[in-house]
Parts: C-alpha cells; sequence; structure tokens
C-alpha cells in the first residue's frame, strides 16, 4: 500500500503531496490541473520508461518519490534487500518502503530503492508485486486476445498456472529438438561432404605418420646435405690440423712437446708444474676434438645424394600437409581429435532416429499438457463468466451476461487455446467479442467488473484507475463508485475521476487545483472534508461549487455512499 507520494516539477506539478492510505482514494480537479501526472509518478515509481517531456518547463529535473507500507519479510522487502536496500519495520510485521525516480530534461534517469541507488528494472520487478494500474488505454488492450487470456489465468489461480508451467517446459522441450533435427536433416548432405574430406585427411595424415617439429629437423638435415663438399673440406682440414697422420707438424704434437718441455723444468719452479698440467689438460681435450671431428667426417662420408633426395621427398609431403591444414601441428591436432568427429558425422543417421523417437515422447507430453491447460481454462472461464456477469448486474447491466470463450487455437508459449471474452448486453442476444460489441461505457464497467472478481481470488496491494468511469455517468456512475469501494475492502483503490457519483464512496478524497499562475504548488492538493467536500462535488455535478442545488445532489450522494458502507 502506498501512504504518500511527493511529485515535484513534473508536468504542470511544480510540488505537491499526495496523502493516500488505506481504503478508496478519489483524486478530482479541474481539467488540465494535473490529476494524470498521479498516473504518470506512480508509472516512473513503478519503473515505466522516463520521458523528458513530463519534466516541467524551466526545471532541470523532475523527481517522484513514494511511502509503500509492505510486509517486512515479504516478497517485496526481499527484493529490495536483494537490490542493496532495506525497510524501516514499523511494527506489527510491516515496515516502510521508500522508492524515488527522477528524470532530468536530457531524459536521464536515476532510480532509489530503499534508500539506495539501484537500476531502474529493480522498480520493474516491484511493480508486478505493488500495484495494477488501469487506465483507457487498458480498456483498449482488455479487447486484445492475449489481455482477456491473462485476465481469465489470472482468475484461474494454481490450476492454470501450474498446468501453463508443465505446458512451458514441454512446449520448449519439443522445439529444441525440433530445431536439432531441423538443423541435422538439413545439413545432412554438408555433413556427409565433412566426413569424406575428414576421412580422406585423416588417412593421409595416417600414411604420412608426422612427427612433431619433424619439418624443422628435416629442413636442417636438408641444408647439411646440400653443402656437404664444403663441410667434409672444413672438416677435414681442421682434422688435419688437431692430429695429422703425415710427418707435418699438428696441434696435438706441439702441444705434447710444450708439456714435456715445462715437466722437464719444473723442478728447477713449481709454478712450470701447474703450466705442464694445464698443457695436459689442453692435450686431452684436442685428442677430444680430434675424435668428434673424425666422426662428423666419417658420417659425412655416409652421407650422399639419395640421402638428400629422401630428404627432400619427405619434406615436400610434410609440406602438402601444412598447405592443407596451416602447420604441422595442426594436422598432428587432427590427427588426434579427429576421428571422434568423424564418428560423429558417421552417426548422423542414428542421431536421426533417437531425436525422432524423443521428439515423438516430447510432443506426447506436450498433447497432454495441452489438454491439461486447456481443460483448465474450460472450468475457470466458466466460473468468471458466471462471477462478472453478477457483478455486471450491479454495475446498472442487469441484463447483461458475460461468456468467457475457450477454442482451440494455434500453438504458441501460452498453450493451444483462444479465450475471447464475449458479452450479450440484453437477453436474446447473441455474445459477441467486447471488442465489436461494448461501448466505452460498456468496456468500462466490463474491466472493473474483472478486477473486483479476480482480487477476491488473486488479492493485489493496490490498484489505480485513471478515469476508468470514462463513457459513463448517472445510475451506472454510482454503482461504479460503489464497486471500486467494495474492491477498497482487500485492497487500496486510488481512482482519477471526473464523476462525483464516483468520488461520493471514496473515504479520501483529495483535490488538485491550479494555483493561478497555472502551476501547481504543495498547498493545491487538499484533502477535502465537510463544506469543501461537497463544493468540490458540486463542482462535478454541475460545474458550479456555489449552486445550492448541485450542493443538496451532493449531499444526497455522500449520504447514499455512507448508507452502502
Amino acid at each position: 500500500m502506498i501512504e504518500e507520494m511527493r511529485l515535484r516539477d513534473l508536468g504542470v506539478i511544480a510540488d505537491a503531496t499526495l496523502p493516500l492510505g488505506t481504503g478508496f482514494t478519489a483524486i478530482t480537479g479541474e481539467t488540465g490541473a494535473g490529476k494524470t501526472m498521479v498516473v504518470t509518478g506512480l508509472g516512473l515509481l513503478l519503473g515505466e520508461r522516463a520521458d523528458s517531456g513530463a519534466v516541467r518547463s524551466g526545471a532541470a529535473a523532475a523527481a517522484v518519490d513514494g511511502v509503500w507500507l509492505v510486509d517486512e519479510h515479504g516478497a517485496v522487502a526481499d527484493r529490495v534487500r536483494d537490490a542493496g536496500g532495506d525497510v524501516d519495520p514499523v511494527g506489527g510485521g510491516r515496515a516502510e518502503l521508500l522508492l524515488g525516480r527522477t528524470v532530468t530534461g536530457e531524459g536521464r534517469s536515476r532510480a532509489t530503492v530503499g534508500g539506495r541507488s539501484a537500476p531502474v528494472g529493480v522498480l520493474s520487478d516491484l511493480a508486478d508485486l505493488l500495484i495494477v494500474v488501469h487506465g483507457q488505454s487498458d480498456q483498449l488492450r482488455l479487447k486484445s486476445a492475449a489481455a482477456q487470456r491473462d485476465a481469465l489465468d489470472r482468475f484461474a489461480g494454481a490450476p492454470v498456472s501450474d498446468a501453463a508451467g508443465r505446458y512451458r517446459i514441454a512446449f520448449d522441450r519439443v522445439r529444441a529438438l525440433t530445431t536439432e533435427l531441423d538443423g541435422l536433416v538439413a545439413a545432412r548432405d554438408e555433413r556427409a561432404r565433412e566426413a569424406a574430406d575428414l576421412r580422406e585427411a585423416l588417412a593421409e595424415i595416417e600414411d604420412a605418420d608426422p612427427q612433431p617439429d619433424e619439418d624443422t629437423a628435416l629442413a636442417q638435415r636438408a641444408e647439411r646435405l646440400a653443402n656437404v663438399e664444403q663441410l667434409r673440406e672444413a672438416a677435414a682440414l681442421a682434422h688435419g690440423a688437431l692430429s695429422n697422420e703425415d710427418d707435418a707438424p699438428d696441434a696435438s704434437t706441439l702441444v705434447a712437446e710444450s708439456r714435456r718441455a715445462l715437466e722437464r723444468a719444473s723442478g728447477s719452479d713449481q709454478e712450470l708444474q701447474t703450466l705442464a698440467e694445464q698443457a695436459a689438460d689442453i692435450g686431452y681435450r684436442l685428442a677430444d676434438l680430434a675424435t668428434a671431428v673424425a666422426s662428423y667426417l666419417a658420417d659425412l662420408d655416409d652421407s650422399g645424394p639419395a640421402e638428400l633426395a629422401a630428404v627432400e621427398e619427405r619434406r615436400a609431403l610434410l609440406a602438402g600437409l601444412v598447405r592443407r591444414h596451416g602447420s604441422l601441428d595442426a594436422a598432428l591436432e587432427l590427427g588426434r581429435v579427429g576421428a571422434l568427429r568423424l564418428a560423429e558425422l558417421e552417426d548422423d543417421d542414428s542421431r536421426v532416429e533417437r531425436l525422432e523417437a524423443e521428439r515423438s515422447a516430447a510432443a506426447a507430453e506436450l498433447d497432454a499438457a495441452a489438454a491439461e491447460l486447456t481443460a483448465a481454462r474450460t472450468s475457470a472461464a466458466e466460473r468468471l463468466g458466471a462471477a462478472v456477469t453478477e457483478e455486471l448486474r450491479a454495475l446498472a447491466l442487469p441484463d447483461a451476461r458475460l461468456v468467457v470463450s475457450v477454442t482451440p487455437g494455434a500453438e504458441t508459449a501460452a498453450g493451444r487455446d483462444d479465450v475471447a471474452i464475449l458479452l450479450a448486453p440484453h437477453p436474446g442476444a447473441d455474445p459477441r467479442p467486447v471488442s465489436r460489441g461494448a461501448s466505452g461505457g460498456e468496456l468500462s464497467r466490463v474491466m472493473l467488473a474483472i478486477e473486483v472478481v479476480i482480487a477476491s481470488m488473486d488479492p493485489v496491494p493496490t490498484f489505480v484507475f485513471d478515469e476508468v468511469d470514462a463513457g459513463i455517468g448517472g445510475a451506472a456512475a454510482i454503482e461504479v463508485g460503489r464497486r471500486l469501494a467494495r474492491l477498497a475492502e482487500t485492497s487500496q483503490v486510488i481512482a482519477v475521476t471526473h464523476l462525483a457519483q464516483v468520488a461520493a464512496f471514496a473515504n479520501n478524497h483529495l483535490s488538485v487545483v491550479k494555483a493561478n499562475d497555472g502551476s501547481v504548488t504543495s498547498s493545491s492538493v487538499r484533502r477535502l472534508e465537510g463544506e469543501t467536500r461537497e463544493a468540490e462535488m458540486a463542482r462535478l455535478l454541475s460545474g458550479l461549487a456555489d449552486s445550492d442545488a448541485a450542493v443538496t445532489h451532493a449531499r444526497e450522494l455522500l449520504a447514499l455512499a455512507d448508507r452502502t458502507r
């Protein structure tokens, strides 16, 4: 329930505070005084799209703040805490919740929830838990098939919502399997070509049997074989310098002679012994180097044109793999995982059979769920039609009969039912869709009757009606006021109205009055009681606040409302 709302720089309203509270609040005022801004402000508090055009001319931003009374541990409080805000306990398990919204002239918007900044989407989440708003546009929406189905489903409650949940699960399952199956069948030829190409590629890789980094090693080997004569000449020269088999001096002989000379003289100077040992070490290392060079020469002697040709042939084979797969590593990876992909591709026929079987089973579940949902809606439709018909009798449509029709329709995520609300305005008339057979006034009363009936099954904390009484008057308007008062017995009701017959039944009557400069200030929203309320009622009735006849009529309406309570 919303206890209080403050509007600043919104439309024609400069600054206004509306004391609301329990029961039925009627908001009246002259045309252009800003009554509809109350509904606009509530919409902003509940996450509706911000419109910079709603900012009062000359103001930088519009602001709306609301104080709500909620269950301290209910779903609303939980959502607020999830968003980082909090509620203020006031006792008895109730708590105050502060909501705020600002809109700049540039269209930027900011929301606060429970004292903390929050995304506007949080306000939208809370809206579903806090309030139902009805305006003349909602009467138009009532003409849509989807809105009529939603009204029936709200009235039906758990039997329909549970069946609809099971139906939606089955519907999504069938749709997913159908999409997968259609995609598999449509791509069968392409997948067959992919399997053939993959099979050929795997065979080629298996035949080639490439090894990691083999292409690099072969490149180095080919470079060596291509320059074997130069390598042999250099190695032979080096070997001769290290260890010559002829009588010519070589490094090993010279180092050995130097060692012996140092050893002979080392008796006279110990330092020469150290140098002789170093010479000996160099001799050993020269012998090892000579052996290694000799081995290198022997290997070169075994290499020849035949080996170079074999290496180049192997390199050409690997180069083909690299061209086809981008790199040797990519070819190796394909060889490693390609068999799994080929098995998947070759399993298409059996996969199609499995998917078809799964879809058939899911379709059977969907048929059963759809039948259950239709049965639940059909049962609820009969009860809703009877209950709304009773309400219409009390809303000055004593001979009207409302029928809720549930017929087979196209399969959608909401079921296989077409739901239509039909109205027979008098005996003997065939029920016709409200979208074609109801006048504006009748449509207003049908919508109100539906809300009154649904509220008994699916209570809503707050209802807001923006000129729901459009197109009606006289006795019908009195009955609309009476029914709004009845709805206020279980929910908070806020109604923007231009009819005294409706306003008379409110326990809280607020008047929005323009100041002389055309703006609305905080003092221009007043709670009316006694003579001031009678004067406003007289103005609504005749346009003259001081007409004795109108005041007398206003008093009669207020007395009638008091007797009705």
